[in-house]
């Protein structure tokens, strides 16, 4: 007799739509176009949230833990990324209740001084890859990036996609190279930068999005920090609902790194309202929500001194990194 033969799992269909480059452009061209006016209508309105003096404290300290404290400067050196490793594990000197970040990043020839600056203590060391920030290198080049950061001790790899690509409609391109670094990552979680300031519409961050996700991206990240538009609470929002909808289909939980232009207390407040709004507290967590931020951190640790003593300290309080 015959018998109906079981539906595919959504994972099953997921993996189905990459089998081929029509099928890859026909699942992410027939994802819901995204309503520009109602999307940063909703990101605007979930930042005029107020949290109490309790609530802020918390996340303050949940901010903190979140930071992936950024150095990614041609005039790097090993004092410097030393020196920011002792932030980072430690960010404030005088108050041992201060969380530590959740890693340091750095370029992949200085991940080894980063992993003896915070052995022991928990932060992670990530590393940009792929010839970041453009992505301009041939896949052996980007491939050798990575196992060269991987074999120094890196925990993790933010490598950049090939915007060019993307933009030309070759998203089989993209999606084989996100495969083989992630191959080439290893045991190390692999963040996929994006570049939303260069993918133009938000239809495109959308489709990168899930792109992202069904290459095996462990988080996906707005920017590189390095053009003028970078992570907005628009953009990080759409990425959110992303993730959320991602694992409602595929039972798959991954994170999301804002990157580039936050840089106060009331800026990351707004993004830790976005995350608990749209995606769930699941993703409350620095396993699965980072900050891509330098001189955040500064603010937040003056934040955190004015909620203990009632006062701002003075300039130097901080350090300047």
């Amino acid at each position: 007799m015959p018998t109906n033969a079981p539906a595919p799992t959504a994972a099953q269909a997921l993996t189905d739509v990459t089998s081929s480059d029509t099928s890859l452009r026909r699942f992410l061209h027939g994802l819901p176009g995204v309503d520009t006016v109602g999307l940063e209508a909703r990101a605007a309105a979930l930042g005029t949230r107020s949290i109490k003096t309790t609530a802020k404290a918390y996340a303050i300290d949940l901010a903190i833990s979140m930071v992936d404290l950024t150095t990614l400067e041609g005039a790097d050196t090993p004092g410097k990324v030393r020196a920011l490793g002792a932030k980072a594990v430690r960010p404030d000197p005088t108050d041992r209740t201060t969380p530590s970040t959740a890693a340091v990043c750095v370029y992949p020839d200085m991940v080894a001084v980063a992993k003896e600056a915070v052995a022991g203590s928990g932060v992670k060391v990530a590393s940009v890859a792929t010839a970041f920030p453009a992505g301009r290198a041939a896949l052996p080049v980007k491939l050798a990036d990575v196992r060269d950061a991987v074999a120094a001790g890196a925990d993790e790899i933010d490598m950049v996609i090939d915007r060019g690509a993307f933009l030309a409609g070759r998203y089989m391109k993209v999606y084989d190279e996100i495969v083989a670094v992630k191959e080439a990552s290893g045991a190390a979680r692999l963040k996929v930068i994006f570049e939303t300031g260069e993918l133009s519409t938000y239809d495109n961050i959308r489709r990168a999005s899930w792109l992202g996700m069904l290459a095996g991206a462990d988080f996906i990240k707005t920017s590189t920090g390095k053009v003028a538009v970078n992570a907005t609470p628009a953009n990080t929002l759409l990425m959110l609902e992303a993730v959320r909808d991602f694992r409602r289909q595929t039972g798959v939980q991954v994170g999301v790194k804002p990157a580039g232009g936050i840089r106060t207390t009331k800026d990351a407040i707004k993004f830790l309202v976005l995350v608990n709004e749209t995606a769930g507290e699941d993703w409350l967590d620095n396993h699965w929500f980072r900050f891509g931020a330098s001189s955040l951190l500064n603010d937040l640790l003056m934040q955190r001194q004015k909620l203990a003593t009632g006062r701002y300290s003075g300039p130097d309080y901080v350090t300047v990194d």
